[in-house]
């Protein structure tokens, strides 16, 4: 029988977590199965995972189906309901090894209950299915998992639970063996990573890890992925202006620029917040690049709150948008809300993503004629530590870190 099919969808940290799984897949032996990792920060990511599980059915006659991910978490019946589906596994379950050896074992496939999710909420650690290496040049590091909070709009705290954190020591331990493999750069990932710490002795904060993983190891290049800013510590920020190790870009998850919208959210920040937290964060690191998660079509948003939320694009400075339209999450208060119009909604997805893809360019015409040190994923294709594409007219040397002068740009990436 041939090895498990897994398809991915949704999130970095689901990615990192399908590594995770297909590593305890193999170590069960489960041969011919189907693993679907499903997301739920939308409905229409619910409805893509039930699209995606039909279609491997059919292309995989006969082969069971296993559902995981946060979808599987939050609506088991949902995916249970499914004639193709043979069995719904929860996120904390999904990294048991013992999940796996019962889900390799062929008398217990169609006779185990079909629904193995338990309660989320009960989950305190988050540990023992660190992996060693993700991607072929760059790793990521899960250093925590869950969320504490509670944003009107997202059902993610339902699939994740509440924030967990691995201790330093695990984190230092794997960064190591990492750097061991050959791998120059980590990326340290999570579902609220600058909540990292709060449930440690001690409660130390993200910017503590950073400061020690970078005094204790030897890694070449550390990213940090998604961070709510109005959470970045005063370690964390030092490390941000002082350590060239720490990679100048950082993906915020600012959701909008209105500050009525924001406490209709539930979110912890102003727009000012952000505005400030840009502004100081370039007066130390000038050369440093922000994304940021937007959201369009919020309830009650009106065309003067949306215009708040387009201009956060220049007043921070972004450069890396990732638009989200709206849609209500069966669940959630803001589903509850007086809605906008579909219409308005991705009229307005696509305003904001037309002034990501101006930013974008900006930043690319400025590249032009620069130096960048870039990391060589593939034989064509590297990045620069702001993380932006560069594409290789030859082949350069997988792994390597080169200088390289940027010769243009296409409207996506830079060339050299």
């Amino acid at each position: 029988m041939s090895a498990p099919v897994f398809a991915t969808l949704g999130c970095r940290l689901n990615a990192y977590e399908s590594e995770a799984m297909k590593e305890l897949a193999a170590q069960a032996g489960l041969r011919g199965a189907v693993i679907v990792n499903t997301c739920a920060v939308t409905a229409e990511a619910v409805r893509k995972a039930k699209q995606e599980i039909r279609r491997l059915a059919r292309e995989n006659p006969g082969a069971p189906v296993i559902v995981t991910g946060c979808a599987a978490q939050t609506e088991p019946e949902t995916f249970a309901e499914m004639p193709e589906v043979t069995r719904v596994v929860g996120n904390h379950e999904k990294m048991l090894a013992e999940t796996w050896k019962g889900l390799a074992a062929p008398d217990l496939i169609g006779e185990t209950e079909k629904v193995q999710v338990n309660d989320i909420m009960s989950v305190r650690e988050t540990a023992g299915h660190l992996i060693d290496g993700f991607g072929r040049q760059r790793a990521y590091v899960q250093v925590q998992n869950g969320c504490d909070h509670r944003c009107t709009f997202c059902i993610i705290p339902f699939g994740r639970g509440n924030s967990r954190s691995v201790p330093a020591g695990v984190v230092i331990d794997q960064i190591k063996r990492l750097i061991d493999k050959g791998f120059r750069e980590v990326v340290l990932t999570g579902v609220d990573l600058t909540s990292w710490g709060a449930d440690l002795p001690g409660t130390p904060h993200l910017g503590d890890l950073v400061q020690r993983m970078l005094r204790l190891t030897t890694i070449e290049r550390l990213r940090i992925s998604s961070i709510d800013s109005i959470e970045a510590d005063p370690a964390l920020i030092e490390a941000i202006a002082s350590e060239p190790r720490l990679m100048p870009h950082l993906h915020l998850s600012l959701q909008a620029g209105d500050n009525l919208t924001l406490k209709r959210m539930k979110r912890r920040h102003s727009r000012e917040d952000s505005i400030r937290f840009c502004a100081e964060t370039l007066a130390k690191r000038p050369d440093m690049i922000f994304g940021a998660d937007l959201i369009a079509g919020f309830p009650t948003e009106t065309e003067e709150m949306f215009t708040n939320t387009l201009r956060l694009v220049e007043d921070c400075h972004l450069t890396f948008l990732h638009v989200f339209p709206y849609s209500p999450r069966k669940g959630t208060p803001a589903a509850r809300m007086p809605q906008v119009k579909g219409p308005i909604i991705k009229e307005r997805a696509a305003r904001l993503r037309a002034a990501g893809d101006a930013a974008l360019a900006r930043h690319l015409r400025a590249q032009v004629g620069r130096e960048h040190a870039v990391l060589i994923e593939t034989p064509r294709l590297g990045r620069t530590p702001q993380f932006t594409e560069v594409a290789f007219t030859n082949d350069q040397s997988e792994g390597s870190l080169m200088n390289v002068r940027i010769s243009g740009e296409d409207g996506t990436r830079l060339l050299a």
